[in-house]
C-alpha cells in the first residue's frame, strides 16, 4: 500500500469482514470471503460478472444480508439490516447509475431524505436556505463548475453527477464510500475530477471501496486491489508491492480476464 496507508497496519480496520458467504437459493455468490479496510484507504475491487463484488458491496450497504459470516466496524460486531443501518455506521454507496433523481436540483439530492430542517419540534419546515449554502460550499470544495444549487441533476455532466453524490457522502461524514464503476460513460475530465474526488476524501480520513473494471483508470489513487473470483477471493495486492503492468498481467494470465 501506499506510504500513509501502511501505518493503519497498527490501527483497528474500519469496516472487517470474516468468512462471508451468501447464498442465492443454489448460487453460491460469496464463498468465505474476508477482508478489512482501514480508515483513509482505497480498496478496488476486481472481478469479472458474477465474481460476487456486487454482492459484496451489496451487504456493506445494507441492500442484503449475508447467510453466514460476521461484520465489525470498528472492532465491535454490528449487523447491518437496512441501508439505514449502513448510513449510521457511516458508510454510504455510490452506485453505477448514482441513484439521483434527474427532475430534484442539486441541493434535494445531496439532502433527499435528511433534509434540514428549522422551526419548533411541532412546526418543523425545510431549511431551504440552509440547505442551498451547504450544497454550494460542497460543490465549491469539490470544485463542481455548477452555477445553480437549484439545477436540475439532468442537466449536469456525468462527472458532476458523481460530484453531486459523493458530497452528499462528504456532508453525512461518511467514513467509508463505495463507488461502483464510477468512471463509467466519464470523459478524461470526468475521470480527472473523480480522482480528486477520491483523494479529497483521502483527505478527510474517510476509506473507499472502488468497484471497477478499469484499473488503468484508478491506480494513481488505489492503495490495495482485491481480486474475487466466482465468489472467491483469490488474491489481494498492495499498490506498494506491484506496478500497473503486473496487475494487468496478473488479470490476462489468471482466469479473471475480459474485465
Amino acid at each position: 500500500m501506499s506510504e500513509g496507508i501502511d501505518k493503519t497496519f497498527n490501527m483497528i480496520p474500519l469496516i472487517e469482514i470474516e468468512h462471508i458467504h451468501k447464498w442465492f437459493e443454489n448460487v453460491h455468490a460469496l464463498n468465505d470471503v474476508s477482508l478489512k479496510v482501514y480508515p483513509g484507504e482505497v480498496l478496488v475491487l476486481v472481478g469479472d460478472n458474477g465474481a460476487g463484488k456486487s454482492t459484496l458491496v451489496n451487504i456493506l450497504a445494507g441492500v442484503i444480508q449475508p447467510t453466514e459470516g460476521k461484520i465489525k466496524c470498528m472492532g465491535k460486531e454490528v449487523k447491518i439490516r437496512s441501508v439505514e443501518d449502513s448510513r449510521k455506521l457511516g458508510i454510504e454507496a455510490v452506485y453505477q447509475e448514482q441513484a439521483l433523481l434527474n427532475t430534484f436540483t442539486v441541493t434535494q439530492n445531496i439532502f433527499i431524505n435528511r433534509e434540514i430542517v428549522k422551526g419548533a419540534s411541532l412546526f418543523k419546515i425545510l431549511d431551504f436556505k440552509k440547505m442551498n449554502q451547504e450544497a454550494e460550499k460542497l460543490t465549491k470544495a469539490l470544485k463542481l463548475k455548477i452555477p445553480n444549487m437549484n439545477q436540475e441533476v439532468r442537466f449536469c455532466s456525468g462527472g458532476e453527477r458523481q460530484g453531486v453524490a459523493i458530497a452528499r457522502a462528504l456532508y453525512f461524514k461518511s467514513k467509508l464510500v463505495i463507488l461502483d464503476e464510477p468512471t463509467t460513460a466519464l470523459s478524461v475530465e470526468g475521470v480527472d475530477a473523480l480522482l480528486s474526488f477520491v483523494k479529497a476524501l483521502k483527505s478527510e480520513g474517510i476509506a473507499c471501496i472502488i468497484v471497477t473494471h478499469r484499473i488503468d483508470q484508478i491506480f494513481p489513487i488505489a492503495d490495495r486491489f482485491v481480486f474475487l473470483l466466482r465468489g472467491k477471493k483469490v488474491r489481494e495486492i498492495c499498490k506498494k508491492d506491484t506496478n500497473l503492468n503486473e496487475v494487468e498481467d496478473f488479470l490476462r494470465k489468471s482466469p479473471i480476464k475480459n474485465l
